[in-house]
């Protein structure tokens, strides 16, 4: 899967979690609590979204690793190689 791909596949996720948030405006510094003030549950949702949607397991020690765009994606790209 190319970087790209994954990349359109998290937004779209968070999208879904996050109705409110315009996927066409999340940059890849964008903290996903912070900045797009997703709640906790919200953040579990979109873990377990990923995984469901990828197949990739992501636990709790894990967590800060999805924490932006940025983060998340090499670190989705290292689970599904």
């Amino acid at each position: 899967m190319t970087p790209e791909a994954l990349r359109a596949i998290f937004i779209e996720e968070l999208a879904r979690v996050a109705p409110d948030i315009d996927p066409a405006t999340v940059s890849d510094d964008d903290h996903l609590q912070n900045d797009l003030e997703l709640d906790s549950m919200d953040f579990l949702n979109l873990v377990s979204a990923l995984h469901r949607r990828l197949g990739v397991d992501v636990g709790e020690a894990d967590y800060a690793q999805l924490a932006t765009p940025g983060l998340a994606l090499p670190f989705l790209l290292a689970r599904l190689g």
